[in-house]
């Protein structure tokens, strides 16, 4: 508490003139300590200010619409499992850095859910939209699966340099449940050019990217398997 709030708490010790009513005595110290804590409260409405509103973003998550099955399906279901992070992108916060080693965070511009989180939504709608599965869930679903995709993001963060770019490192791998062995893997970096230096611009810089990086791993997986045929379920 500030030196100031505290002589304003100090009320002078006052005896009741001669002659004078206790009652009036009373009044007037309940009068003055009343003043008091009113210009307290003043005080720290004035010291502290107004909080500044938080706002959030939130990347582009296709419509969750299940594709009819065509003659290109796969007769596999490809589960969806968690993506791994550091702390930094299990939260809400949006990061930043100006180098290799200094990061830091937007104190009222956040995700609005931990980009883990998002990143797997995202991959979840566009494989099963592809209509190049028999089904596409979540590892949390009772379906049992064929192969689960599952992966490690690294960067997901504002870069300043010469240019502000949205940067985006992930790898992904896929695991045959049945044999418990990895078919697939697929290591994915990009910078983006963040169209301005505001906010805005950072988040479709990163928007922009990962939507990018999540269309190179399903051409990446169609590949395999066209190389690699599953076998028809019986």
């Amino acid at each position: 508490m500030k030196r100031g709030n505290q002589e304003l708490m100090t009320i002078p010790t006052l005896l009741p003139p001669a002659g004078g009513k206790l009652t009036i005595f009373r009044a007037a110290i309940a009068t003055r300590g009343a003043l008091a804590l009113l210009a307290l409260a003043v005080s720290l409405a004035t010291g502290c200010g107004a909080a500044r509103p938080s706002k959030y973003y939130q990347l582009t998550v296709p419509p969750n619409s299940a594709a009819s099955e065509n003659a290109n399906t796969l007769p596999i279901t490809l589960l969806i499992g968690r993506i791994t992070a550091p702390a930094l992108y299990r939260e809400d916060q949006i990061v930043y850095s100006s180098g290799r080693e200094n990061m830091g965070t937007y104190e009222y511009e956040k995700w609005a859910e931990p980009p883990t989180e998002m990143i797997a939504e995202i991959l979840l709608r566009q494989f099963r939209a592809s209509g190049h599965f028999h089904g596409v869930y979540t590892l949390r679903s009772d379906i049992r699966g064929d192969f689960l995709l599952h992966g490690h993001l690294y960067d997901f963060r504002e870069v300043e340099g010469g240019s502000i770019v949205g940067r985006v490192t992930l790898e992904l791998e896929m695991r045959d449940i049945k044999t418990g062995t990895i078919v697939w893997t697929h290591f994915y970096t990009h910078d983006e050019p963040a169209g301005g230096k505001d906010i805005n611009s950072v988040v479709a810089a990163l928007d922009k990217n990962i939507q990018r990086g999540v269309a190179e791993f399903r051409a990446s997986i169609d590949q395999h398997f066209a190389e690699h045929p599953p076998t028809a379920k019986p």
